[in-house]
C-alpha cells in the first residue's frame, strides 16, 4: 500500500504507452501538483518529455512534431478545453488519460470534437490525490465544510479523491466511521453509491481479510493542530510551511537567491528521507555528519589534472558532488532557519507548556505558565492565542477554568481582535458539546495505570509527550476492540477477524504528527499496513483558517466570558 509508487506508475504508464518520440504533458491546475509531487522535471525530460503545457493556457503554439500525452481531472472545464483543443489539434496525435471516471456523454462530447482523428487513446488512471509520503495522501483541499456539514462541492471532490485511492492500491474496503460526525456518515455513503455503481471497477481478487476505510472527523481532536512539532518534516511544516514538496524560504534573512524556493521530497533527497521522522537534536548531529562527509569528498582546490584519466574521474564525480553541495546546502539551510525560530519565539518555552495543557492535568500549574509565557514579548501573537486555545479546550468544563482571564491577558497584549475570536471558534469547532470521544482523560484501568507510572518516572523528553487521538484510535481497531457503537459499520456486515489493510481519513484534515503515528505503526506492527489521508495536512496556521471558513467566527470577548460562565454552571 504505497500511494506515492501507485501515483507513480500511472504517470510512466501514460508516457510509455504513447511509444518513442518527443512528448508534451498537457496537466490542469490540480494534475500538475498531483505529477510534480512523485516525479522531477529532470526524471521526466529522460522519458523524453520535453515540454510542460497546461490545459488552460492560451498561447500555446503548433508543434506537429509533438505526440501530446494529457493527464487531467475529469472536470466540466476540462472536457471543454478538450473540445476546443482537438477541434484545431496543436500536436501530431493525443493520449488521453484521466485521473477519474470520466462519463459516457463526455467521452462521446470528445469523439464528436475529434473530426481530424488525432486521438490514440483515451483511458481512466485513477491517480486524483497528492501522495504526499508512502503511507500518506492529501486534497488538498482547504475549507470542506460549512459548520460541521460537507460545502457540496468538496463532498464530490472528496469521494472522487477516495474512490481513486482505493481503485489505485486495488482495494474494495468495507467502512466504518465515526458516528458522532455526519461529515463521516454522509462521505461513507457517498462512497459506498460510488463502489456499488462501479462494481466491474472495483472487482479485485479477494483477500481473507477485507481492507477497511476508517472515516473520522478532525473536530474529534482539535488538540493536534495546535501543537509545536520537533520532528523534521513536522517541523518545517509548522514553522515554515510545506505546499506540494516546497519551501519558501525568501523571508530568510540573507537567503541567496537560488535557496529562496526549496524542494523537500524523500523521493529524490535521501538525507530527507533518513531523518523526516527524527526529533531536532538528532538532525543538527546528522547535519554535522552530513557536513563533516561533504567536506572529505570535495575535490581538492590544488588537486592535479594531470592524466586523461584524472580528468574522467572528476567529472564523472561531479554531478554526484553538485547534488550532494545542494543537499548540504538546503539542509543546512532549512535547519539553521528552524533553529533560529526556535530561539526568537521562545519556542523550548512555549513548547514544554503546550505539552503540560495537552497531557498533565494540573490545573492551577498549567494556568500559571500560560499566563507567564502571555507576559514574555519574545512569545508572538500566534503562539499566545495558541496557548489560550490548548486551555480553552482543556478546561472547559473545569469548575476553576480561568478563560475570562486569560483572554483579558490577551487583549491587555494588544493581540488582534481576529485573533481572540478564533479562541471562542475553535470550542465551537473541537470542544466538549462535539466531541465524541474522551480527548482528555484516560480510557480504561490500564491506561490510568500508564499516566500514573509516567507521572512517577518522568517524561523521557518533554516536548513529544503527545500521543495524537488517532494513536488509540488505531491500537484499539488493530487489536479488534474499536467500539463497533462510537465507530459503526456502513452496512449489515462487519469484520470478524482483525483488520490487515487499513485506510485512515480524516475530514478537515491530517497532520504530520499524525503521519508520525501511522509511519511507526506499519513499522512496529507485523501484517498491518495503514494508509492515511486527510482533506489536506495542516500546520497551525491552516488549521484556524479551515476552522474560520467553516463559519465558525468565535464570538467577542465579553460574550465568551458570559457563556464561559453559564458553562461552569451547567
Amino acid at each position: 500500500m504505497n500511494v506515492v509508487l501507485a501515483v507513480k506508475q500511472y504517470i510512466a504508464k501514460t508516457i510509455e504507452e504513447s511509444g518513442p518520440g518527443m512528448k508534451v504533458l498537457l496537466m490542469d491546475k490540480e494534475t500538475t501538483s498531483i505529477v510534480s509531487m512523485v516525479y522531477t522535471q529532470s526524471e521526466i525530460l529522460q522519458k523524453e518529455v520535453y515540454l510542460f503545457e497546461r490545459i488552460d493556457s492560451a498561447n500555446r503554439e503548433n508543434m506537429k512534431h509533438l505526440k501530446a500525452i494529457c493527464f487531467l481531472r475529469p472536470t466540466k472545464e476540462n472536457v471543454e478545453h478538450l473540445i476546443q483543443e482537438l477541434r484545431r489539434p496543436k500536436y501530431s496525435i493525443y493520449f488521453i488519460y484521466f485521473s477519474n471516471v470520466i462519463s459516457k456523454s463526455d467521452i462521446k462530447s470528445l469523439a464528436e470534437a475529434d473530426e481530424q482523428e488525432v486521438v490514440a487513446e483515451v483511458q481512466e488512471f485513477y491517480g486524483d490525490f497528492i501522495a504526499v509520503n508512502p503511507h500518506v495522501f492529501s486534497l488538498n483541499i482547504l475549507g470542506c465544510c460549512q459548520g460541521h456539514s460537507w460545502d457540496p462541492a468538496q463532498l464530490s471532490r472528496a469521494t472522487q479523491g477516495l474512490t481513486a485511492l482505493l481503485l489505485s492500491l486495488k482495494k474494495c474496503p468495507m467502512i466504518r466511521y465515526q458516528l458522532s460526525s455526519d461529515s463521516a456518515k454522509r462521505l461513507g455513503e457517498c462512497v459506498k453509491q460510488v463502489i456499488t455503481k462501479e462494481y466491474e471497477l472495483f472487482d479485485f481478487r479477494r483477500t481473507e481479510v477485507p481492507p477497511l476505510l476508517l472515516l473520522l472527523d478532525r473536530s474529534d481532536d482539535a488538540i493536534t493542530p495546535l501543537l509545536n512539532q520537533w520532528t523534521y518534516q513536522a517541523m518545517v511544516h509548522e514553522l515554515l510551511g510545506i505546499n506540494n514538496n516546497r519551501i519558501d524560504l525568501s523571508r530568510v534573512p540573507g537567503i541567496s537567491k537560488d535557496l529562496r524556493e526549496v524542494v523537500l521530497s524523500a523521493e529524490n533527497d535521501e538525507f530527507y528521507a533518513n531523518n523526516m521522522y527524527l526529533n531536532f537534536a538528532e538532525i543538527g548531529s546528522n547535519i554535522k555528519n552530513l557536513m563533516e562527509d561533504f567536506q572529505r569528498r570535495k575535490p581538492k582546490e590544488q588537486q592535479k589534472l594531470e592524466s586523461i584519466a584524472d580528468m574522467k574521474a572528476f567529472v564523472e564525480n561531479y554531478p554526484q558532488f553538485k547534488k550532494m553541495s545542494g543537499t548540504v546546502s538546503k539542509h543546512v539551510t532549512v535547519v539553521g532557519e528552524l533553529s533560529r525560530l526556535v530561539s526568537e519565539r521562545n519556542l523550548l518555552e512555549v513548547s514544554e507548556v503546550e505539552q503540560e495543557l495537552a497531557c498533565q492535568n494540573d490545573h492551577s500549574s498549567a494556568l500559571q505558565n500560560v499566563r507567564r509565557l502571555l507576559q514574555n514579548p519574545k512569545v508572538t501573537e500566534l503562539d499566545a492565542v495558541r496557548l489560550v486555545m490548548l486551555y480553552a479546550l482543556h478546561y472547559e468544563r473545569h469548575s476553576s477554568n480561568s478563560l475570562p482571564i486569560l483572554m483579558a491577558d490577551l487583549k491587555n497584549r494588544g493581540v488582534s481582535e481576529r485573533h481572540r475570536k478564533l479562541v471562542s471558534a475553535v470550542i465551537e469547532y473541537g470542544g466538549k458539546r462535539v466531541r465524541g470521544s474522551d480527548l482528555f482523560s484516560p480510557k480504561d484501568a490500564v491506561a490510568i495505570t500508564k499516566q500514573f507510572l509516567k507521572g512517577l518516572k518522568g517524561v523521557e523528553n518533554v516536548y513529544t509527550q503527545h500521543q495524537p487521538l488517532l494513536h488509540e484510535t488505531l491500537d484499539q481497531l488493530i487489536k479488534g476492540k474499536l467500539k463497533d457503537n462510537l465507530y459503526p459499520y456502513l452496512g449489515p456486515s462487519t469484520l470478524r477477524d482483525r483488520p490487515q489493510d487499513i485506510i485512515v481519513f480524516i475530514i478537515g484534515g491530517a497532520t504530520y504528527e499524525e503521519a508520525l503515528t501511522v509511519y511507526n505503526l506499519n513499522r512496529t506492527t507485523p501484517g498491518v499496513r495503514i494508509v492515511l489521508g486527510g482533506t489536506i495536512i495542516h500546520n497551525t496556521k491552516s488549521f484556524l483558517e479551515e476552522v474560520s471558513a467553516a463559519g465558525f467566527r468565535g464570538r467577542g470577548t465579553e460574550s465568551s466570558q458570559a457563556a464561559v460562565r453559564a458553562a461552569s454552571r451547567r
